[in-house]
Formats: structure tokens, sequence, C-alpha cells
């Protein structure tokens, strides 16, 4: 029972698991060609990172010279790494990405220790940074000779999660208008940074780009720190990923997964080198280590009466980030419901709006807590640390399945070179991160060392206490009633093209016989 799926009730029937016929029920369809598959990975890495990372990769780096060198370094290893995940996704086509990839090969304890990061770190802090850069760049105008207060800011980006959260809960189509809306500003946001920084040097302003100057260090460089810097680097390519939680919605995933990440990455690439020329053709790196919103003094150096764009259009970038990340967390709760390592009413939707509302409101609480955290580049390195120490789990459990089942069909087969070269990257970061920061690392693993006894009382053991099955069947049925919600396979009906016996059942104690008149047909 320690990896199967659970249910209330006994079914073992998971919420959204597979593809049912057209008779009815909730479908995971495969509707996702190759341009949306580009644009879920070009829409999740773009978003923050861009805008806060330059600083901390410059800091770290030590030079112009070399913190573009370390742009384009991790593009390349991210390149790589989304190679080995598209391999793992058609060798293994289950949504969830790398959780189901590392539970499936190492175990379900590993598996859940993933799947516990993921919803206590990094979920929460990559949500967190954003609505902060979001709070900063709107409060950066109003306060143009100094930093905005952090209570200020921590309430604004409370203020933007609560928004998106409601967002979300209220209605799928309102969310995915949010986004398409707000990707524009960041196309805008970007656009206009890489424009200026051409017209700079066309102008002549490369002073920070020439050789002698690019490498004139302005501290003493250290191995740690550049370590730092990729990490710092690899959180503005956070999200690259992403597509492989929802691979079992992927038109033709044998072809169209290679394909997106050979369209996306190297245009993200493209995207964040050039944005950082453009950012010290208008400032010094002193300057550009001063600002706390870089964008923004980039626009008012440049933009004159017109810099308030800038501002604007990074805060509707960042929104949208907020929106994209609450979104797509929801593939990854239900694939650990699934599975049976998450608390089952995480697994349900609203019975009219069909959105997963108690998993939107868990990860909107555990954000908000995190903004009890005043410094990003803190958040940042957490994040950093703990998605590279299971990205090369996950990496390496490509290498264990090739020497397990050499047999086993694999519709995408890379040269073993790119994992190799993959692993080797990943171990320095994370040694010279541990050694560099070593108590930023070391609170990321406690904190991932937590989800142990979690495993052990919560999913590996079986069979449980009467007392406690009733405990959780109570607070289960509490939050079907406070939210609406019941099973994604319950929501849509099947019987007679109205709702099933069972779903009218656990639905009368809630909102009563009446009121399932105005239930979806």
């Amino acid at each position: 029972m320690e990896d199967g799926p659970r249910r209330r009730g006994g079914s073992e029937k998971g919420p959204a698991s597979a593809d049912k016929s057209e008779g009815g029920g909730v479908a995971l369809k495969k509707e996702i060609g190759l341009m949306s598959a580009c644009g879920i990975i070009v829409g999740n890495i773009i978003g923050s990172g861009i805008f806060v990372s330059p600083k901390g990769v410059l800091e770290n780096a030590g030079s112009v010279g070399l913190a573009l060198i370390v742009w384009i370094v991790t593009g390349l290893i991210t390149a790589v790494g989304a190679l080995c995940y598209a391999e793992l996704g058609v060798t293994i086509p289950k949504s969830g990405g790398d959780y189901s990839y590392v539970k499936d090969i190492f175990g379900g304890l590993a598996g859940f220790l993933r799947l516990w990061i993921a919803l206590l770190v990094i979920y929460p802090t990559n949500q967190a940074v954003i609505a902060l850069t979001f709070s900063n760049y709107i409060l950066q105008p109003i306060f143009p000779a100094c930093f905005p207060p952090e209570t200020g800011l921590r309430l604004l980006a409370g203020v933007c999660l609560l928004l998106l959260t409601w967002v979300n809960c209220a209605s799928v189509r309102w969310a995915t208008r949010v986004q398409d809306v707000f990707t524009a500003g960041k196309l805008l946001a970007l656009g206009l940074i890489i424009v200026m920084g051409i017209v700079q040097i066309c102008k002549g302003e490369y002073f920070w780009l020439e050789p002698k100057h690019a490498f004139e260090f302005f501290q003493t460089p250290d191995v740690g720190l550049v370590a730092l810097a990729f990490l710092q680097g690899s959180f503005a390519y956070g999200g690259w990923n992403f597509l492989n939680y929802v691979t079992e919605e992927l038109v033709d995933p044998y072809k169209n997964l290679p394909r997106a990440i050979f369209i996306s990455i190297p245009l993200v690439t493209f995207v964040y080198v050039f944005a950082n020329v453009a950012y010290v053709t208008a400032m010094s790196p002193q300057e550009l280590l001063a600002s706390n919103a870089v964008a923004v003094t980039f626009g008012e150096k440049l933009l004159g009466v017109m810099a308030w764009i800038m501002p604007i259009s990074v805060a509707l970038s960042t929104f949208g980030g907020v929106n994209g990340s609450l979104f797509t967390s929801s593939r990854l709760f239900f694939a650990g419901a699934r599975e049976g390592h998450l608390p089952s009413v995480l697994a349900m939707i609203h019975v009219r709006r069909c959105t997963p509302i108690p998993a939107l409101l868990f990860t909107c609480i555990s954000t908000l807590l995190m903004l009890v955290t005043s410094d990003i580049y803190t958040l940042i390195n957490y994040v950093g640390f703990i998605n590279y120490l299971f990205y090369g789990v996950t990496v390496a459990g490509q290498v264990v399945l090739r020497w397990q089942e050499p047999d086993l069909p694999r519709p995408i087969k890379v040269n073993l070179f790119f994992p190799i070269i993959y692993l080797l990257f990943w171990a320095f970061l994370l040694v010279f991160s541990l050694w560099s920061e070593p108590l930023v690392c070391g609170i990321g693993l406690a904190i991932m060392l937590t989800g142990v006894p979690v495993y052990f009382l919560g999913v590996h053991w079986e069979p449980k206490p009467p007392a406690i099955n009733m405990f959780v069947d109570a607070i289960t049925r509490a939050g079907q009633k406070l939210c609406v919600v019941v099973y994604p396979d319950m929501a849509a009906g099947e019987t007679d093209g109205g709702l099933s016996k069972e779903t009218k059942e656990q639905l009368e104690p809630m909102c009563g016989p009446e009121d399932l008149k105005d239930l979806p047909k």
C-alpha cells in the first residue's frame, strides 16, 4: 500500500489518472501541441528571474565578463538537463515530472521527499520571490530615493498572492486569460531592454563589454562564489522542466517534447544574455549592484519621461509569473495524491468551477508563510540548491534506469555523455555551494529531511488505527464541505449524462439534494 493510490471509501481509482473514453469523466486529454509546449517552457522560465538574478549573478561572479559566461553556460547546461528529462518523459510517460521519475526509479521515500520539499519550499519560495519582485517594482517609483519599506513589500506581495489565488479558485478560464494578458507585459519589458541595449551599443556605449574592462574583477575570484553565481543564474532558468509535468497531455510527446526543448531553451538563453548585455551598456557594475530594481534603473537612465513603462511592464510580468506558478502547481498535487503521497482532499476540484481549490489554498498559505523571510536572495539560494539537488538525483535515475532496465522502450534515447556532463556540473555546484553557504544549504536539507518521519507515519504505516482513519476521514469531509469539492473523475458524471450515484451521495451532505439540480450535467 506504500505507493498505491488511495481514496476515501477504498476505491483504487486515482483522482485524475486515466484518459477515459468519450463516455464521460475527467480525462487528461492530449491538447498541448508544439507551439503550446514552447509556450509552457518559455512562459514558465521567463518570470522574475531576469529582473532579479542579474544582481546576484554579477555580485558573486565578480566581473561583467564572467557573469555573461555564467549566463551562457547555465543556458547550455539547462538544455542538457532538459534533454535528459525528455528521455525520462517518454520512457515514464506520467505527469508529475521529476517526482514521478524519482518515485518510480528510487522508490516511494525518495519520491515523497521530492514532493515534500516542492510543497514546503520550492513552489512557495518561487511564488514568494516573484510576488516580492512584483511589489518591489510597483513600489520603487514611489520611493525613488530609497528602498521600499519591508512591511510594504510583504503586504503588497501578500495581496498579490491572495488575489491570484482567488482568480485561480474562481475559474480556469479567468486564470488562463490573466496569464495571456500579463505575458504581453513580460515580452514588452524584455523587448524594450534588448532594443535599448542595441541602441546603446550603436552609440558606442559598450565600455564594460570590451575584454579589458569586462574581466576587471571588483573582488577576488573565488570558486565557491562562482558556484553561487551559477545557482543564481539557475533560478532565472527555473521552470525548464515544467513541460514534463503535463506529459500525458502533450500531443505526440515523442516528437514534440524534444522539439519544444530545442526551440525554447536557446531562445531563452539568447534573451537572457542580451538583456544582461543591455544592462551593462547603461549601468556600471557598481550601479547595477546598488540597484534593488535593475530594470527600473535601466529605464530611468534611457527612457526619460517614459521611464514609467519599465516598472509597469516588469510588474505585469511578475504578476503573471505568480499566476502561472499557482496554476501549474496543481499538476504536482494531483500526481502526488494519485500515488497516495498527499491527503486526498488536495486531489479534489470544485463541483461547479472545476478548480483545485484545496491545493491552491494550501500553496497560498505556505507561500504567505515564506514571505516572513525578508532576504530575497536567500530565498533564491534555497530554491536553487534544493532544485539542483533533485535535478541531479533525477538525471542519475536516468543512468540507473539504463542499467536496471536496458531493454525498456525509449522513443528518445540520448547519449550517456549528456547525463554524465550534467552530473559533473551538478556535483560542482553542490560541493561548492555547501562549502560557501553551509547554513543556507543545511537549512534546505534539514527542511527536506523533515519529510522522512512524515512519510513513514503518513504513507508507509499501514494499517493505521481506526481512530486515525476516522479522524482523516472527518477532516476530508470537512474540507469537502468547506470547499464543495469532489474527485475529478466524479465531477463530470459518468451515468446517463448526469451525476453518478456515488457523486450524489457525497454531495448531498454538503449542498443538499435540491442544489444538485444546478450542478454540471
